[in-house]
């Protein structure tokens, strides 16, 4: 079960719509954003959700850059007495191509930051993760590309893509 989804991303206005903050985009489009209520805690924003009775998953979107969002997760893990396995990370993926999601567990990092950070700080990578896939540039800098906005072609299909990574959070919680 998963008891505590993050949403990777950094923290800043000026990073609210770009490739890396992404994952943070999906809030809005899950079926139960409006029932969320964040408060401040571990150094990041929280809200809970109760899927099933009985049931708590937690949300957590940490306010360290994103190469230090490990720092937040862990005592938020730590505190709630989370195994690895409960735990779901939304990020952006390079390594799939711009629209594609997927829902998959542990894997390799491909040089993400928020990902390394979240694996030392819990000892493993075997948390599952929505991946949102940004693609690679075709050319230029990944750092710039990361930390770019999204191209108008991309922004006309961004809805569909945030709708699409919502339904298969929701999913994989309610599941």
């Amino acid at each position: 079960m998963v008891r505590l989804v993050v949403f990777l991303g950094n923290p800043c206005t000026q990073y609210a719509n770009t490739r890396h903050n992404v994952a943070r985009l999906v809030i809005e489009h899950l079926p139960f954003a409006h029932e969320l209520r964040w408060s401040s805690k571990f150094n990041a924003l929280m809200a809970e959700y109760r899927p099933l009775p009985g049931a708590t998953t937690r949300f957590l979107q940490p306010e360290d850059y994103m190469n230090r969002s490990g720092s937040s997760i862990a005592r938020a893990a730590q505190f709630f007495k989370l195994t690895t396995e409960e735990i779901l990370v939304a990020h952006d993926d390079l390594e799939l191509p711009f629209g594609r999601v997927g829902l998959r567990k542990g894997g390799g990092l491909g040089g993400h930051n928020g990902l390394r950070s979240v694996r030392e700080r819990l000892g493993s990578g075997e948390f599952r993760r929505l991946r949102i896939g940004i693609g690679r540039p075709s050319h230029g800098s990944v750092h710039n590309h990361v930390l770019g906005r999204f191209s108008a072609e991309e922004e006309a299909e961004l809805p569909d893509v945030l709708a699409e990574a919502a339904a298969q959070l929701t999913r994989a919680i309610e599941g």
